[in-house]
């Protein structure tokens, strides 16, 4: 497939046919990474993004028991300043 570089204002775009993006499991305006390769061409890669999780599996991975860090439990202890503690 012969594809040709268009210019889009000051930048240079190239055009993916809707069966291209079908097929590589593309959408606009998702990132991809770009690398050259040794012998001139070009190699395309979908940026995957960082992992979704939920807040019961965040919260599996705590431990109830740990202590509390330092600077919490002395931010805790803090003498109260000015109107918070009204």
């Amino acid at each position: 497939m012969e594809l040709q570089l268009r210019k889009f204002g000051n930048s240079t775009g190239l055009a993916l046919p809707p069966a291209v993006l079908r097929e590589l499991g593309l959408s606009a305006g998702q990132a991809v990474t770009l690398q050259p390769t040794a012998d001139g061409g070009l190699l395309m890669h979908p940026k995957r993004g960082r992992p979704k999780f939920s807040a019961a599996q965040l919260n599996a991975q705590c431990n109830p028991k740990a202590p509390m860090p330092a600077d919490l439990v002395a931010w805790e202890q803090m003498p109260a300043v000015g109107g918070e503690a009204l």
